[in-house]
């Protein structure tokens, strides 16, 4: 198991085999995520750029217009009340 200390002002330096194994570089931010099922906490890179995300949604089968988009908010809008 790897360690670190934290320092008087919360910083920690990562080691670098655990900087190796998440393909961190300086610079790069990391999320921390509670795990509910096992009491805790679990790192991740958030190295991703808005790029990669391309493609994982969809597109609509049927084209939205700004009108219907509009429409749906001023609905949604008026239920909320």
């Amino acid at each position: 198991m790897t360690a670190a200390t934290i320092t008087s002002k919360g910083q920690v330096t990562i080691p670098v085999d655990v900087r190796n194994r998440l393909g961190l570089e300086s610079g790069d931010r990391i999320e921390f995520s509670f795990n509910e099922a096992t009491g805790r906490y679990e790192v991740y890179p958030a190295t991703r750029s808005l790029t990669s995300l391309k493609g994982i949604v969809k597109k609509p089968a049927k084209e939205v217009s700004i009108d219907d988009m509009n429409q749906a908010i001023a609905e949604h809008g008026a239920s909320a009340r």
